[in-house]
């Protein structure tokens, strides 16, 4: 089962919100987050950092967002800023942007009343990982019939260490809707921890866990059991909402590539030169001290001897515009 918040991630239109970078569950050894990330309490939607609401509400339209998934730290340590949001994206886009939040404790009913009285659609619990097979008769199954009673949809999100059939046991009995496991990955901010803990990687991947797979054997076959892995996360998650951005903010002449970078031409002739040689206004930008262009035009007029130099930009089309390459034409 893909649940409506993946089924848009999948399509690149969920904003990632990160709310907080702090979490009380200080030792898991999994964590992923990286030195810019943890234990700081600066927001982010996608890679933009937030500095007011205006910033949250401009990242969405950027990518023209179907949703928000709200992530942390730990988002429930600050209530009033994540509700605040969750306000704000209700209001600026209406009941239909779906929103989901990620958290490690239970929050208890209050919480998920003022979660849900701001517009939160789903909540997706992580326990902590020394209490999987020990949940039944805790806070952790009292939460899930809380939310739902609150009106989320009450789910497990869970990182692929082991197979645990406790979470399958919650599935059956409808106290959650459904169960995501994310393929167990190393990442920059944990590399360190997980080998001493004696994870690899799987041969071949860049971040995924050797072992992580075999919890399908166990899990896998429950149709409200989602496998989310790597190499998904990248190529469809990350580079379709690259795609969505470069398609909202292209200019006419701009190419999108696979990866969902911008390609374009720049060159430091005049807009003077360029309408002596014919070009349409519609294939160029005047800037300060430069000119962009269609990048296959500015290759031919350079190797014509139209224009004397040039070079081809390759750029994210997110809010800072990185650059990934520049070729020089000459």
């Amino acid at each position: 089962m893909i649940s409506k918040g993946c089924e848009q991630c999948a399509l690149g239109g969920k904003m990632v919100l990160f709310v907080y970078g702090y979490c009380d569950q200080r030792d898991c050894f999994y964590c992923p987050l990286g030195e810019n990330r943890k234990n700081v309490a600066q927001a982010y939607a996608n890679e933009r950092p937030i500095e007011s609401d205006a910033d949250v509400v401009e990242e969405a339209r950027r990518m023209d967002a179907l949703g928000t998934s709200i992530t942390g730290g730990e988002p429930q340590e600050v209530m009033e800023r994540t509700c605040r949001y969750l306000s704000l994206l209700k209001d600026e886009f209406g009941p239909d942007h779906h929103t989901h939040l990620y958290t490690g404790i239970t929050g208890g009913r209050e919480n998920m009343r003022r979660l849900a009285d701001a517009g939160l659609d789903e909540i997706r619990f992580h326990p902590p990982f020394e209490q999987w097979g020990d949940l039944h008769g805790t806070e952790w199954e009292d939460i899930l019939y809380v939310a739902r009673e609150e009106g989320i949809t009450p789910a497990f999100e869970i990182p692929g260490i082991r197979a645990e059939p406790e979470f399958l046991a919650f599935l059956d009995e409808g106290a959650a809707e459904f169960c995501n496991v994310n393929e167990f990955e190393m990442s920059q901010g944990n590399y360190e921890r997980m080998q001493r803990e004696g994870f690899e990687l799987r041969e071949g991947h860049m971040s995924a866990v050797e072992g992580s797979h075999e919890i399908l054997e166990t899990m896998g076959d429950h149709e409200r059991v989602y496998f989310c892995t790597s190499v998904f996360k990248d190529a469809a998650q990350h580079r379709s909402r690259l795609k969505r951005m470069a398609r909202n903010v292209r200019r006419e002449f701009d190419e999108i590539t696979d990866d969902g970078t911008i390609v374009y031409g720049k060159t430091r002739t005049t807009e003077a030169r360029l309408r002596e040689l014919g070009v349409p206004e519609s294939y160029y930008t005047v800037k300060s001290n430069h000119v962009e262009l269609a990048w296959w035009l500015l290759e031919e007029m350079v190797a014509e001897g139209d224009v004397d130099d040039g070079e081809i930009v390759e750029q994210y089309p997110t809010y800072d515009g990185t650059v990934v390459e520049r070729t020089p034409l000459a």
